[in-house]
């Protein structure tokens, strides 16, 4: 399959029925347009500060914090597996890897998060939950190999 990079185009509401009157936009010139799409391409605003998302560029970064955090959680449990950690030792274990990893890419974003995502729950939560599986796995088959075997 072929992508290709699409321009974003101003939006402009048509009258209908269903908008009231005070929520129209006036209709942009010319020379607005070209403005709002070079501001567009370099990942602005526009003049009335409406921010630009670019939803393929969100998906990649949001691809790149789950591959990530399913990377730290692997590496992460079986270090806990083999240092020894049982019990609720683990998962505060895990949920300071998980910290650490949040402040990371908050720095990695330098800490302008709505550049590169559409909210702070992106960074912070996303993928937290579904490495915990990943975590527990290899917690305790690293646990399992140097401890018990």
């Amino acid at each position: 399959v072929h992508c290709q990079a699409t321009q974003p185009r101003p939006r402009t509401v048509e009258p209908s029925r269903s908008l009231p009157p005070q929520t129209l936009r006036p209709q942009i010139s010319p020379g607005e347009k070209r403005a709002f799409a070079a501001m567009a391409a370099a990942g602005g605003t526009s003049s009335d500060d409406v921010p630009v998302i670019q939803a393929e560029n969100l998906t990649s970064n949001v691809r790149s914090i789950l591959y990530s955090r399913t990377f730290l959680s692997i590496i992460s449990g079986v270090v806990a597996g083999i240092w020894g950690f049982t019990g609720l030792t683990g998962f505060v274990f895990y949920f300071l890897i998980m910290l650490v990893a949040s402040i990371g890419l908050l720095a990695k974003s330098k800490f302008s998060v709505h550049t590169y995502f559409d909210s702070w729950s992106r960074i912070l939560v996303e993928g937290v939950l579904a490495g915990l599986m990943s975590f527990v796995l290899f917690w305790t088959f690293a646990y399992d190999i140097v401890h018990i075997f």
